[in-house]
């Protein structure tokens, strides 16, 4: 008996390291914020971003975060214009994407994201960024392609 609860007490002890390296390897990774002007038919309308700039940062993105707030969201520099290609496996909020050119125009965007969906949800084209808002956002700023979005976080 002594022996069968070594190894269950070895057993805790390696998963207990396990679940501590992963809470330490999830809260080094941060994020610089800047901030986004979106142009619209209904004017303009400012928001904070957080930038994902590393691999490391992109492949996070707002994952595990349980809200959102409006006027907030994350952008992500894919480096070169690339066909986007995101899901939202481990994300626990409602998210809208929005794909944007390297001129700054969007591309398109895609609404309501389902949280926890491995879908995968991509642009239509190459584009350089994608910009991650709370759900309904899209419809709040009335955004449509065509429209831009410029500030210092989308280098032009």
């Amino acid at each position: 008996m002594t022996r069968f609860f070594g190894i269950r007490t070895m057993l805790a002890a390696a998963f207990c390291l396990i679940l501590g390296g992963l809470a330490l390897a999830q809260s080094e990774i941060t994020f610089d914020t800047s901030s986004l002007t979106l142009h619209t038919a209904s004017g303009d309308h400012e928001i904070v971003v957080e930038m994902a700039l590393t691999e490391s940062q992109r492949q996070r993105g707002l994952m595990y975060r349980t809200a959102l707030e409006p006027d907030h969201g994350m952008i992500f520099d894919l480096g070169e214009p690339r066909q986007a290609t995101m899901w939202m496996a481990n994300t626990l909020i409602p998210l809208d994407m929005v794909f944007i050119r390297a001129d700054g125009s969007v591309e398109g965007y895609y609404e309501g994201a389902e949280p926890g969906s491995k879908r995968v949800i991509s642009s239509e084209e190459p584009v350089k960024y994608v910009l991650e808002l709370a759900g309904g956002q899209v419809q709040a700023y009335d955004l449509k392609p065509g429209d831009t979005i410029s500030g210092p976080a989308l280098p032009q």
